[in-house]
């Protein structure tokens, strides 16, 4: 899935506070990024980024209207692409905010880490923040990669989990965004744990219109989808189960610049973390894609009626 961030640098693991997880995510402002976290100002503003999917543009400005409303001017610039774009720009201050996915964050900076745990992964991601940048506390909402095959495919070929796609190696065609081909969570990933081997490989785009008429078409076999993506319910598509656990857990986590994380930030993403669910995030992702309308909208209107904003 193309919605993880790159990030370097090492926090010595010596100083890694410990994070304890509950049901409504990590909610102190305490220890939660890199060595100096919370000295920052938001005084000048905050530019928000996103990635170029329907969900984290409308995460993009549920952030833009909780920091509004707590007093911090904010500009959002979406759609700006995969992690080669974002990247460079968190790094060199063209934006200094964007909504991340922990497990994927996490898997990003180091494919071997072991960590599954909420916690766990977010001490891991500590370690492996890169110097002024860090991860904010992560919230209710959770949205992983899902391989989905049509329900016709599943019977077909017997497909059920990722292992039985090794069983049709040189048989199926993949779509998935182009990413996808040189990623863990994706064709390397698939071929290191499961042995799986794709006929072809359809650089497509991220669980959106592309990749799922191409699913639809019977143009690809496989489709790298995500789960909070209501097509998948609605066309009775099959998510492959993934009994060795390759895709990690997928929190919502904000990802900041320092220079920007000052306590007025922290208190508002921490607030929406704490209110935002996996069900809130999959109806706000229909609004946008089946009722087709504008992801502010669709962001300031759930951000008013859950009391976030006025």
């Amino acid at each position: 899935m193309n919605r993880r961030t790159l990030l370097g640098g090492l926090l010595a693991a010596a100083s890694v506070p410990a994070l304890s997880a509950c049901s409504s995510g990590i909610t102190s402002l305490e220890g939660q990024g890199n060595v100096g976290g919370g000295s920052g100002s938001s005084k000048g503003g905050v530019t928000i980024g996103t990635a170029n999917f329907t969900e984290n543009q409308v995460l993009g400005y549920l952030y833009a209207a909780v920091l509004e409303a707590a007093g911090v001017k904010t500009t959002v610039r979406p759609n700006l692409g995969t992690r080669e774009i974002l990247i460079p720009a968190l790094k060199g201050g063209d934006i200094d905010l964007l909504p991340e996915y922990q497990g994927a964050l996490l898997h990003y900076l180091d494919p071997k880490s072991t960590a599954t745990e909420e916690g766990e992964m977010q001490n891991a991601l500590t370690i492996v923040l890169p110097a002024g940048l860090q991860v904010l506390p992560y919230g209710m909402a959770e949205d992983s990669d899902a391989f989905v095959v049509t329900q016709e495919t599943a019977d077909k070929y017997g497909l059920r989990t990722l292992a039985d796609l090794a069983k049709q190696n040189g048989k199926l065609v993949l779509g998935a965004a182009a990413e996808v081909k040189t990623r863990q969570v994706g064709v390397v990933g698939l071929k290191e744990v499961y042995g799986v081997e794709f006929k072809e490989f359809k650089s497509l785009d991220s669980s959106g219109p592309l990749v799922k008429g191409a699913l639809k078409k019977g143009d690809v076999d496989v489709a790298n989808l995500f789960t909070t993506d209501t097509d998948i319910q609605s066309n009775d598509w099959v998510v492959l189960a993934d009994p060795k656990n390759l895709i990690p857990g997928q929190h919502v986590v904000p990802l900041i610049a320092d220079r920007k994380a000052d306590t007025r930030v922290r208190r508002a993403l921490a607030e929406l973390g704490n209110v935002l669910t996996t069900k809130d995030l999959t109806e706000l992702n229909r609004q946008v894609d089946k009722d087709k309308k504008d992801p502010e909208d669709v962001a300031n209107a759930y951000a008013k009626d859950k009391g976030l904003t006025k």
